[in-house]
Parts: structure tokens; C-alpha cells; sequence
């Protein structure tokens, strides 16, 4: 009975800690969610839906990245306001510092008549003394102002390729300002003429490494017009510009309103330059085709502050004497004019002592009629020859007494003016010269009048009647780039080039339109291109990736079989990234597979970085494969 009361004693016992100890165990488990659950509202009331919560018990564990130390405080602070403090167990981690983001490295400079400044913050590894040497070569010693600034990084990618291309173009453009950035140069300069602007901006593109974004913007002053000229006659057909000269647009306008009243209705492209003798000019000029138009007809000729009105001859002598009067008042200060009233022709046209020269399209010149002495007949013969070449130039002249005076000034002007045209026919009598023919240059009307207005003189008159046409294309003549794109965009709207299933080899069908698209390289002389490889978007993105990259090199590639010279083309691949219609329709993933070319140009513009070509233009590169993995090839 003893040992039955102690064993039942026993069991009761450990049944009674068993029952506590699963008693204990559920409200520990109580706690812990509670805690739990407590402490994660809180945190997500608070914005940290990053930061994990752990129960352990009375522990509250903490765990996740924190952008920073105060955010991390903050959310131990916040869990501090639920639960007792002592029982955080904070295991947050904090985001790994990125370091100070490098600086935006560039460098401005500045070359004038005065030397050159160099200003900017460039990497340390720069050479800088070697810079600063190189730019004392160019502007010469002790002309440099160097203001560089140098920061430890890494220089970027581009960087060393852009200054050594700045540096290269500094020492052909003496007036100019160039801006240096890692992979891209901008230059802003100023050029001698047209001509030089056009021969600087084809040099440059040439010289410039491939990746490198160029941005021109070189400008040609205005011209100095010397003498400054301004002509126009007026006959039964209606009035025309022979030389069209201004200071600025507003004056062009006044002079083109005013012709216009005095029977002008054609076109003209007056030349704006420097060189102005007075600040009334245009008014003058305005003055003068008005005389002219209530003359009736003649001619009216502005050179520099002297005016010569020439009427014709049926002009009543009593108008004549009005219009002269009246404009001789009106005219503003500094011009004087001189009027000439022709007198009837009292001798037969047959007996007109009279010089003439012929100029054949192919360049042969004949000189005929009258000369004052051999002495002329030499001097005439030989200026023609050094004008038109010795073997151009047949003379049959003959010396006739009794010509006028001025008679060799007058021939020597003629046959020069004549140089300036491609063909024509040169005629000078006792009181007229008139000169008529084509050329190529559309201000040749304004250069020959200038010329014969300084030669002749005011008191002579002369007749121009010179017509322009467009110079022949020469053959190996470069297109510009935008030419250039032109036609790839039309060569590229009727074929497209393919190439094998699931590789980068151009397919055999494709050689012809490459063919075409290397004949129109071979015109476009340091075109910048970016040769793209596009995909669709089926199959793996990196494999897509890889593959157009491939495709853009084997086009490169076979360009330089064709011989054309790539060193301003770059290649790459872009994958499914740049789609230019739906990649949900066969039609669409066919037209996304492509190869396009594009010019590249400055990144600051973004409207106009890649000058887009239409859908037609940018032809899709396809090889008909349209299996799950190579469907985006």
C-alpha cells in the first residue's frame, strides 16, 4: 500500500510538470507571435517593410539591409517603442557605401589671335605637361593660359582619344573654341571663306577617331565687297540685277522693294558683306531705280559713293534733265551721280571702229578687229594667253589709226571680264561695251560688274547680259553625309540584306544589294556611320544580343572586302532593344530583324543623336528562321 501511495504521488507530479510545461510552452509561443505580429505592424506603418522581425522567445530579432546607419537606428528606435529595448537582438546590415561618384571631366579651349586658354578639370593620369607643350607648339611660347584643374580618378572611357583629337583640330583652326568630354569634342570656329569652311569640315570628320561624337560649327564671315556695287538695267523685256551688293538683310529688302517698283519680278541673290561706303546706301540705291524707272529704261550703276545713270536714246531730253535734277537733290551726302543722255548714232554701224572675242564652250578664244598699234595687238595676244592658255588663243587683229584714247584700257577690261565665263562673246566699240555669255558662278554678273565699273570708269557704259548655269557634277565629287543617308535609305527600301539560319554570314543573295551599298560608300568621304544589328525579341536576350553585334561586324567585314575605307564607321549590336514594329505578329518580328545604317552625331542631341530612316529605309536583315530559339535572329 506504501509503495502504490508514493508511485501515485510520483506520477502526479510529473503529469503536473508536463501539464506546465506545456502551458509554458503555448504562452511562449503566445509572446512570440504577439511580439512578433506587434513589431512588424509597427514597422510597416512606418515605412521599413524591408527590416524581417524574428520572435526567439522574450528576443526580438531584427535582420535586413538598411540604406544607411540612421535609417537603421530608426527602426530600432521604432521597435523600442513596442517591445522593452533590452529585448532587441538588432542583426541589420548596412548597404555597402558606393564611394564619391567621379566628376564630370572637361576641358574648354580657347584660340584666338592672342594665344590660347585652357581651362577645365581633367583626370590626374592626363598628361597634363604634355598637353600644355603641345598647345606652346601651336600658339607659340609663353602663349598659353593654363587654367586645368586635376582630380584623382580614373579617367573615363574616350577621354584620352577626345583630347588628342582636340588638340590635332586646334592647330588647323586659329580662331576657335573646341569643348572636350570623354567620347565626344565640339568645335565652334571660324573659317577664311565658304570654300575654307567646307574644306576644314571635310577634314575634320576624316581625322576623327571612330566612337568619337563631332559636333561643327564653323562659320564664314561676311565678305569684304570691294568696290561695293550695285547695277540694274531696264528695257522693253523687263528689269534685271547685273550686281546686287548690301550691308545687312534690311537693306537687301529695300533694295529688292524698290526694283521691284521699278519693274523687277525675277529673283536675285543679293550679296551681303562688308565694305559699305555709307550708311545711306541703301537709300541711295533706292533713290537711283527709282530715277531709272521714271527714265523709262537704261541702266543704273552704284559703285562704292559714285552713281552713273545711263538713259537710252529715245529718252525726251526734258525728262531726262527732271529725273537727273531731282535725284541729284535727293541723293544723301557723299554720293555724286553721273548722267549720261546717248546722242543718236550718226555713223553707219558698218564704219563703228569695234573689237571683239570669242570664247568656245571647249575654251578656245579668237581675238578680231581693230587694235591702236602692234604694241596693242602684243599686249592684247599675250594677256590673252595668260588668261586662257597660249595654245586657246587665235588673234587676228589688224592696227587701224585714230582710235579712241582709252581704247587698250577698254579691250584689257573686256578680255578680262570674259575669264569669268564659260563661254562668250566679248564686243567693245567707240562707246559701248558689251559682254555676254555663261557661267558657272552665280555672283560672276556682280564680280564683272565690279570689275568694269573700277576700270572703266563712270563715264563709260557698258552692257551685261550674262546667264548662270550649274556646274557639272564631278565624277569622284564627295556626298554629304546627309546625301549619303539619302540613298542608303533608297538602295535599302527595295532589297535587304539576310543572312544564313541562326548565323551571322550574309547570305549569298545579299551580295548585290552590299554591292550597291559600297558604291554609295565609296562617294560618302568620311561619312560618320553606325553600322546597328537589330533582332526581335524571340529567343534568349543574350543570345539575341551577341548575335546582332555578329551580324553588324560581318556587314563591316564585308564592306572592307569591297574596299571601302570603315575608319569613321563603328559597329554594334542591339539586340531585341530598339524594336520598330510588334514583336507579336510574324510580320512584325520579320521586320525587327534588320541592319540599318545611321549617322552618328553629339549625344546633346537627343532628339537627333541617330538620324532615324524610315521603315522603308531601314530594311529588316532576316534569315527566315523561326524556331523558338532563333526566331529573334
Amino acid at each position: 500500500m506504501r509503495l502504490s501511495s508514493i508511485l501515485i504521488t510520483g506520477l502526479t507530479f510529473t503529469g503536473a510538470a508536463a501539464l506546465c510545461l506545456v502551458v509554458a510552452g503555448f504562452a511562449v509561443r503566445g509572446v512570440e507571435a504577439g511580439s512578433e505580429k506587434a513589431v512588424r505592424q509597427s514597422l510597416d506603418r512606418s515605412g521599413f517593410p524591408w527590416a524581417e522581425v524574428t520572435a526567439d522567445g522574450l528576443k526580438v530579432v531584427l535582420s535586413g539591409t538598411a540604406p544607411d546607419e540612421a535609417t537603421r537606428f530608426a527602426v530600432i528606435s521604432q521597435v523600442g517603442g513596442v517591445v522593452d529595448a533590452a529585448r532587441i537582438i538588432d542583426e541589420m546590415e548596412i548597404t555597402p557605401s558606393k564611394g564619391i561618384a567621379p566628376p564630370r571631366f572637361s576641358a574648354e579651349i580657347l584660340r584666338n589671335d592672342s594665344g590660347v586658354s585652357i581651362i577645365g578639370l581633367i583626370p590626374r593620369m592626363t598628361d597634363k605637361d604634355a598637353v600644355i607643350e603641345q598647345l606652346d607648339d601651336i600658339a607659340g611660347a609663353d602663349q598659353v593660359a593654363d587654367l586645368l584643374e586635376t582630380a584623382n580618378y580614373t579617367a573615363p572611357d574616350g577621354w584620352m582619344e577626345a583630347v588628342d583629337y582636340a588638340l590635332e583640330a586646334l592647330s588647323l583652326l586659329p580662331r576657335s573654341k573646341i569643348s572636350v568630354e570623354a567620347q565626344q569634342v565640339t568645335i565652334t570656329a571660324i573659317a577664311d571663306s565658304v570654300a575654307d569652311k567646307e574644306r576644314l569640315e571635310a577634314r575634320l570628320n576624316r581625322m576623327a577617331p571612330v566612337g568619337l561624337r563631332l559636333s561643327l560649327d564653323i562659320a564664314a564671315p561676311r565678305p569684304v565687297i570691294t568696290p561695293f556695287t550695285l547695277r540694274y538695267s531696264l528695257d522693253d523685256t523687263g528689269g534685271r540685277f547685273d550686281a546686287c551688293s548690301a550691308e545687312s538683310e534690311r537693306s537687301r529688302d529695300r533694295i529688292l522693294q524698290a526694283a521691284r517698283e521699278a519693274g523687277f519680278d525675277g529673283t536675285v541673290d543679293c550679296v551681303i558683306g562688308m565694305g559699305v561706303p555709307s550708311p545711306n546706301w541703301a537709300r541711295a540705291s533706292e533713290l537711283g531705280l527709282a530715277a531709272l524707272a521714271e527714265l523709262g529704261g537704261g541702266s543704273m550703276t552704284l559703285s562704292n559713293a559714285d552713281m552713273t545713270l545711263v538713259a537710252t536714246e529715245a529718252t525726251p531730253p526734258t525728262r531726262f534733265d527732271r529725273v537727273v535734277g531731282e535725284l541729284e537733290s535727293a541723293l544723301p551726302r557723299v554720293f555724286a551721280v553721273h548722267a549720261i543722255l546717248p546722242e543718236p548714232e550718226t555713223v553707219a554701224s558698218t564704219d563703228l571702229a569695234e573689237f571683239s572675242a570669242t570664247l568656245s564652250p571647249e575654251g578656245q578664244i579668237q581675238l578680231r578687229g581693230r587694235v591702236s598699234d602692234d604694241s596693242m595687238r602684243d599686249i592684247a595676244t599675250s594677256y590673252a594667253k595668260a588668261r586662257f592658255g597660249s595654245a586657246a588663243v587665235h588673234s587676228a587683229t589688224r592696227v587701224v589709226d585714230d582710235l579712241p584714247g582709252d581704247w587698250p584700257l577698254r579691250v584689257l577690261a573686256g578680255l578680262e571680264a570674259l575669264s569669268f565665263l564659260e563661254r562668250g562673246a566679248l564686243s567693245v566699240t567707240t562707246d559701248r561695251l558689251q559682254l555676254r555669255g555663261m557661267s558657272y558662278n552665280e555672283g560672276a554678273p556682280s564680280e564683272i560688274a565690279k570689275l568694269l565699273s573700277a576700270k572703266l570708269g563712270e563715264t563709260k557704259t557698258y552692257d551685261l547680259d550674262i546667264t548662270y548655269e550649274k556646274p557639272p557634277e564631278p565624277e569622284d565629287k564627295s556626298m554629304s553625309p546627309e546625301q549619303c543617308e539619302l540613298e542608303l535609305a533608297e538602295v535599302q527600301s527595295v532589297a535587304k540584306i539576310t543572312f544564313e539560319p541562326g548565323s551571322a554570314t550574309v547570305a549569298a543573295d545579299s551580295q548585290d544589294i552590299l554591292d550597291q551599298i559600297a558604291d554609295i560608300l565609296a562617294r560618302c568621304d568620311g561619312v560618320r556611320l553606325e553600322i546597328q544589328g537589330h533582332t526581335d525579341s524571340q529567343g534568349r536576350e543574350e543570345m539575341n544580343q551577341n548575335l546582332s553585334q555578329a551580324r553588324a561586324q560581318s556587314v563591316m567585314n564585308e564592306l572592307r572586302s569591297r574596299r571601302i575605307v570603315t575608319s569613321s564607321f563603328s559597329v554594334k549590336g542591339y539586340g531585341e532593344t530598339k524594336p520598330i514594329a510588334s514583336n507579336d505578329t510574324e510580320e512584325g518580328r520579320e521586320a525587327n530583324r534588320r541592319i540599318e545604317f545611321r549617322l552618328t552625331r553629339p549625344e546633346s542631341d537627343d532628339t537627333n543623336s541617330e538620324t532615324t530612316l524610315d521603315a522603308a529605309a531601314a530594311q529588316p536583315a532576316s534569315d527566315g528562321d523561326t524556331s523558338e530559339e532563333t526566331s529573334g535572329q
